[in-house]
């Protein structure tokens, strides 16, 4: 009886840790897990066509746009968007943004749920990713 008394307590603990765990685990607000897992690819992607800007500034001295980028051979993807996601690529003598935005319709939801949030998400020539709604 006492063994199984104190497998009970040590299962509760468990359990605790356990939902303590998932609730630390789970995405940002208003997400779902496949969503947080479709910005990862996102912020990916933008982090590669950033990393291929900076290099195609190394040997040309200027920065391209994403077409120039994919025809040249110095992006490593070739897509331009991603799970409803279009990127583009603003330039300036000084630096580049490159921004992807939701253009996927809107997704329906039930009654009473509340809507998936879809930031729009840039990086710089600073390497730094933001995110805003």
């Amino acid at each position: 009886m006492k063994g199984l008394i104190s497998l009970l307590i040590v299962s509760a603990i468990g359990m605790g840790i356990y939902m303590y765990t998932l609730k630390q685990a789970a995405p940002g607000p208003g997400m779902v897990a496949t969503q947080a897992i479709s910005l990862t690819g996102v912020q990916m992607d933008l982090n590669a066509i950033a990393q291929a800007e900076r290099m195609y500034f190394t040997q040309n001295g200027s920065y391209a746009d994403l077409p120039t980028l994919v025809s040249n051979g110095t992006m490593n993807i070739a897509r331009t968007d991603r799970d409803g996601y279009t990127y583009s690529v603003e330039t300036t003598g000084e630096g580049f943004t490159v921004t992807a935005r939701y253009t996927a319709p809107p997704i329906e939801v039930p009654k009473g749920i509340t809507p998936p949030r879809f930031p729009t998400i840039t990086i710089d020539q600073t390497m730094q990713i933001h995110q805003s709604e």
